[in-house]
């Protein structure tokens, strides 16, 4: 029997396939390239994290106000672990990349 947070993982995933295959193909090539298309991965993930809070709420929205409230919080981590499983580098989306460079110095 499938688990409740993996129903709405599966869902998610189903009915916003389009969305998630284009943050598949970003994802994988974050992989190896990382810093060189962290923007675009921004972008892309951005998208990627407003559907993933949204299905998280709609998760445990009838948790918070049943009788089963104080276990809202653990279905929350299981679907946010369950999602990083599939995408285990979705915790860097959003971080900025400075380039570093240092001045040459020319002693005379």
């Amino acid at each position: 029997m499938s688990k409740r947070y993996q129903e709405y993982i599966n869902k998610m995933l189903e009915e916003n396939k389009a969305v998630f295959d284009e943050f598949k193909k970003i994802h994988d090539e974050y992989k190896d390239k990382g810093d060189i298309i962290q923007e675009q991965f921004n972008t892309v993930g951005e998208k990627i994290l407003r559907l993933i809070q949204d299905y998280e709420d709609r998760l445990c929205a009838n948790q918070e106000r049943g009788m089963y409230n104080k276990f809202s919080g653990g279905l929350s981590e299981k679907f946010r672990s369950e999602i990083k499983n599939k995408f285990p580098f979705i915790d860097y989306i959003g971080l900025k990349v400075e380039r570093f460079s240092l001045k040459k110095i020319n002693i005379l």
